[in-house]
């Protein structure tokens, strides 16, 4: 296909064409690494402890980190095999009618969590001013200009080329200064620790809360809520045998990496602070957490680049008369409008429950397209009714554990309930298998 021909076309739906795919295993693996990295993910480990012991806490995250990874590595592969962004592989499951239900609910999910990771740079902007030089910026006035400092640099970046800037920002200068931020953190806490008794803290039991099985589903939390997104940029991946399984282990070792280091990060420091002091004000005090801090906090850009961006793309695939980075300047100003007058921190609760429908969406998804069944088979239906009553019966299961089993967790059993189903109802293979990606984009009716 030509440049031009799929610059007209709707590119979420359209497979991407060999010669604009640039991303190689360094570049996944780089790109997935940097976004599990974020101050969210260090204070949701930190609820880890003192509810499980230290040991439990050490199992759920590596066990959890290793298994939602692995869910969006699989579904890494799914996106660089067939070419298709995430709103592709929702119409391929759910047909072309019924898909842009999940993907509307994609859109405001990926607003929401936009507005949030603005929220939490202005909050960490904040408290860097006033620890380190004595600003005074959560006045109004001060939010104001914090919050429109962020959205500036996002609008920049969403200015810009996705792949240029993974590759030769992310990739080049991004992860290594992290990766230093990380090591340099770490040091810090694990030498208090060792003052402290590395024995007593390791043989530290749970005040009780929260069982095994919920701890590991708070940790598969945070890949799980990366799984609408993986595939707009796993699609970027190259072509061949090396660059399918590239993807794959890319995605997979960059972020269980990162999601055990900040999960296990967020342990350490909340077992050596001082009661009742956040998570940024710790790091702060940290011997030169300064600047530790202030490179994570420039890093949790990443995150907010990656769900407006994701967003964009999805926007697109409902109204592709506008261009991918249109919809994403467009909506990156709504997400800093939303951040300067919305009390975000009593939607979270709302986001939570908002990001639960994915969890069933993709079992379904990688149920059906997972194991080789044919794209197409789905992408010339309005509806597969098949398909849609799975993902609205695993929303149920999800709730009901949540609500009457929590310490089985709610996010294993649900995936697996759904896979299952949605794999042993997959249709039968047809001729039309070759070349059925492309059926999407003509049949979105």
């Amino acid at each position: 296909m030509a440049h031009d021909d799929f610059s007209s076309a709707n590119e979420a739906l359209t497979p991407l064409p060999a010669s604009q795919r640039a991303f190689g295993w360094h570049d996944h693996a780089s790109l997935w690494f940097s976004l599990g990295v974020g101050l969210l993910v260090m204070q949701i480990g930190a609820y880890l402890v003192p509810a499980v012991g230290t040991r439990d806490a050490t199992i759920a995250i590596v066990l959890g980190s290793l298994l939602g990874a692995g869910l969006l590595a699989w579904t890494a592969r799914l996106g660089c095999e067939t070419g298709l962004a995430s709103a592709g592989l929702m119409h391929a499951t759910y047909g072309s009618a019924f898909a842009r239900l999940p993907v509307l609910l994609n859109i405001v999910q990926l607003v929401g969590w936009t507005t949030f990771e603005l929220v939490i740079m202005r909050e960490g902007t904040q408290a860097i001013g006033q620890q380190a030089f004595g600003l005074t910026l959560t006045g109004p006035l001060g939010g104001a200009l914090t919050t429109l400092l962020w959205g500036a640099v996002l609008l920049a970046l969403l200015a810009g080329s996705m792949v240029k800037l993974v590759r030769r920002f992310v990739s080049r200068f991004g992860l290594p200064l992290v990766v230093l931020s990380l090591l340099w953190l770490t040091w810090q806490f694990a030498t208090r620790l060792q003052a402290k008794g590395l024995d007593a803290f390791w043989a530290r039991p749970g005040a009780g809360g929260m069982g095994m099985f919920g701890a590991l589903d708070l940790v598969i939390a945070m890949p799980v809520s990366w799984l609408p997104l993986v595939a707009d940029y796993a699609r970027h991946g190259k072509r061949s045998a090396g660059g399918l399984g590239s993807a794959f282990s890319g995605t997979w070792l960059g972020y269980a990496l990162a999601n055990i280091w900040c999960y296990a990060l967020g342990v350490m420091v909340v077992s050596v602070a001082e009661p009742g002091t956040g998570l940024v004000t710790a790091l702060l005090l940290a011997q030169g957490g300064l600047v530790a801090l202030g490179l994570i906090l420039i890093d949790e850009l990443d995150n907010a680049y990656g769900d407006v961006y994701s967003g964009s793309v999805s926007t697109h695939s409902l109204l592709p008369r506008w261009s991918v980075k249109r919809w994403g300047l467009l909506l990156a100003a709504l997400c800093i409008a939303l951040a300067l007058v919305l009390p975000m921190h009593t939607l979270e609760p709302f986001l939570l429950l908002l990001s639960s429908v994915f969890v069933p969406l993709y079992g379904v998804i990688l149920g059906r397209l997972g194991t080789g069944q044919a794209v197409s088979s789905a992408g010339n239906r309005r509806v597969d009714l098949g398909a849609a009553l799975i993902w609205i019966a695993g929303i149920a299961v999800y709730h009901a554990c949540a609500k009457w089993a929590p310490q089985f967790g709610s996010a294993l059993p649900t995936l697996a309930a759904t896979f299952l189903l949605a794999w042993i109802s997959r249709p039968k293979p047809t001729s039309t298998t070759a070349g059925g990606a492309s059926v999407l984009a003509q049949s979105r009716g």
